[in-house]
């Protein structure tokens, strides 16, 4: 997320999960970046104002509020748009062969919306505050805030992760330090200028908290039959 100031056709298993092939919800969300990155192309030689009130999520939020949903798929330039889309095939396609279409789509849409959401928020109220020295941000978008949820996802689900939370009587509070300081090592791996690392944080954490209560897996897989 940037900060701005295969085969057949897939099918559905028995356990009503996604599998390989040109209706994966991966092949359908990278269809998606490129059609979103060609139209934002198209609308800048209109005006670069036209393509950020249509496609970046910028403060106020009730300005243009539907930008919540089109900065999740829009990208700041062709290397944006292809780190992402590689992210998002090593890391969503796991997940993706775990759960549902319409879950993998919502998951990654609403957190994509709220680290976008965060990343205006936090860091103007931030810059709000005296002696704070942190810049508010005028503008916001990417996928990498889902995509790091995805990962966060990923991280707390897989079945060594299940093991050791087994074996392993962690208190809840060690959980939660465990948890942040996880969000905030992974984020501060990706600093960089012009990097939404707020953005990346909640999409992580996100995906780490969701992960740990396998949000998206399948009844049969959740009740462990």
């Amino acid at each position: 997320m940037v900060d701005r100031s295969r085969s057949r056709s897939k099918r559905r298993g028995r356990s009503g999960t996604a599998t390989d092939g040109p209706t994966s919800p991966i092949y359908e969300l990278l269809v998606v970046f490129a059609v979103v990155f060609v139209l934002q192309q198209f609308t800048a030689l209109l005006g670069l104002g036209v393509m950020a009130g249509l496609f970046v999520l910028a403060p106020p939020l009730t300005t243009n509020p539907w930008t919540i949903v089109t900065s999740v798929y829009a990208h700041g330039g062709v290397g944006h748009l292809l780190s992402n889309s590689l992210a998002l095939i090593v890391f969503g396609w796991p997940v993706a062969r775990a759960t549902t279409r319409l879950r993998f789509h919502a998951f990654f849409l609403v957190t994509g919306a709220i680290a976008g959401i965060s990343q205006i928020l936090l860091t103007n109220a931030a810059a709000s505050v005296p002696l704070v020295g942190v810049a508010g941000t005028s503008g916001v978008l990417g996928a990498s805030g889902a995509v790091f949820a995805l990962l966060g996802y990923l991280v707390a689900s897989n079945r060594l992760s299940s093991g050791l939370r087994s074996v392993v009587d962690v208190p809840r509070w060690l959980v939660v330090v465990i948890v942040v300081g996880l969000a905030t090592a992974v984020t501060l791996a990706t600093a960089a200028p012009g990097v939404a690392l707020l953005a990346h944080f909640t999409g992580f954490l996100l995906g780490l908290l969701a992960g740990r209560a396998r949000l998206l897996s399948v009844g049969s897989r959740r009740t462990g039959r």
